[in-house]
């Protein structure tokens, strides 16, 4: 399980450390790609397997389900550590991700989040948390 919001910085060849309490949890080979709101999305090889196997049984013939699977396919990039705990972040996944210097990774369970730090400053505003957990108490969690 991923958890915990922490600060790095990417360099100018596009390499991002990941933070040690990722790296067991993450193991040798993981994938990187577009994620939701702006961000990029690390899965772990299980987990990108288990979403994977869930696109496959996407129906062809819905444009959007042929949509959502070119947004999360076609940008991924299967990543390994180097010996300083880093990946490189391919320059089009920093370019949607808009990701210059400052990033924050945040632990989502199943995955990692990966912000450019302004964007998850702006997208991630807790001033609106009672809706938020109003609705989120239509879909059942009751805290």
């Amino acid at each position: 399980m991923f958890m915990g919001e922490y600060n790095h910085t990417i360099d100018a060849k596009g390499r991002l450390i990941i933070p040690s309490k990722f790296r067991e949890a993450l193991g040798n080979e993981f994938v990187l790609t577009k994620g939701l709101d702006g961000c990029l999305f690390v899965f772990p090889m299980k987990e990108w397997e288990a979403f994977e196997e869930k696109l496959r049984n996407l129906p062809l013939i819905d444009k959007n389900a042929r949509k959502f699977s070119r947004f999360f396919l076609a940008g991924a990039s299967t990543c390994e550590l180097d010996k300083q705990g880093r990946i490189l972040v391919p320059g089009t996944l920093r370019e949607f991700a808009q990701m210059d210097k400052e990033v924050v990774l945040t632990g989502m369970l199943d995955r990692i989040e990966v912000w450019s730090k302004e964007q998850w400053l702006e997208n991630n505003a807790y001033d609106d948390m009672d809706d938020i957990a109003q609705s989120m108490q239509e879909l059942g969690l009751n805290i």
